[in-house]
């Protein structure tokens, strides 16, 4: 209900009304619709028009899928923020397996070999990606992140460069058509993302994933990055020591 797409179709008229219902929702919930007409000062055509256009027959029904909205946030405003502990605990105890060790360290070589590092997210993981890439440069390795994956990239910035991608579920629409660009280009892609099963995680040549239960607060992704944190600054130091022991060996 109120998605994006149907908003984008209201013509000014049913704009207005969709305005005066998001903003006084528990009202229009118990309205007769010539009440509703005369408060937006639309007509009743008006209102049934905008009801099909949010995929409701009538105004009844739009009214009862409005109280369901209603709910639905109370009980999202009502929930109750978890202690990041247990979490943050589980998955360091994880981070000791010999199997996530392998990973960073297939990740590491492969980042090594790399002229550059580019970093990108959206959000959350795009702050990540942006605290990684400060991380690899003060550790002398060459980095830049990108939170707007649309930004114009050089191909001589991509050229033998390694691409980090950051995503808690690894499903994001933005993200997805630049590492899929990448991928044509056969750049070297490292995944650090919740979920191992994701698209991005599946193109990626080498994935690092935490698995940490996702947590949301008003339909927004609060999973805790404290794994993120760590993972990065754990491969940075692998990347940085595969660097000095090439050069020894040279």
């Amino acid at each position: 209900m109120f998605t994006s797409e149907q908003i984008s179709s209201y013509n000014e008229l049913e704009l207005s009304l969709y305005n005066y219902i998001s903003q006084n929702m528990e009202k229009v919930a118990y309205m007769r619709i010539r009440e509703l007409a005369d408060e937006t000062h639309v007509s009743t055509a008006t209102i049934m028009r905008f009801c099909r256009k949010n995929q409701c027959e009538g105004f009844s029904e739009f009214k009862v899928k409005l109280k369901m909205l209603i709910s639905q946030k109370g009980k999202l405003t009502k929930q109750e923020l978890k202690s990041p502990h247990h979490a943050v605990y589980e998955f360091f105890e994880r981070s000791q397996s010999p199997e996530l060790e392998e990973k960073i360290q297939t990740a590491a070589k492969l980042i090594a070999k790399a002229s550059s590092v580019i970093f990108i997210g959206i959000g959350s993981s795009g702050i990540m990606g942006e605290y990684g890439a400060r991380f690899f440069s003060n550790l002398g390795i060459c980095s830049v992140y990108i939170k707007d994956p649309h930004y114009p990239v050089h191909t001589r910035m991509q050229k033998n460069s390694v691409t980090i991608a950051l995503s808690t579920r690894g499903e994001n629409p933005y993200v997805l058509p630049y590492l899929q660009r990448i991928k044509q280009e056969k750049n070297k892609i490292v995944a650090i993302t919740n979920n191992r099963q994701s698209t991005m995680a599946k193109i990626s040549d080498v994935s690092i994933p935490y698995y940490v239960k996702e947590e949301y607060y008003e339909s927004t992704n609060i999973t805790t990055q404290v794994p993120v944190a760590f993972l990065l600054e754990w491969l940075g130091r692998e990347v940085f020591k595969e660097m000095v022991n090439t050069e020894l060996e040279q």
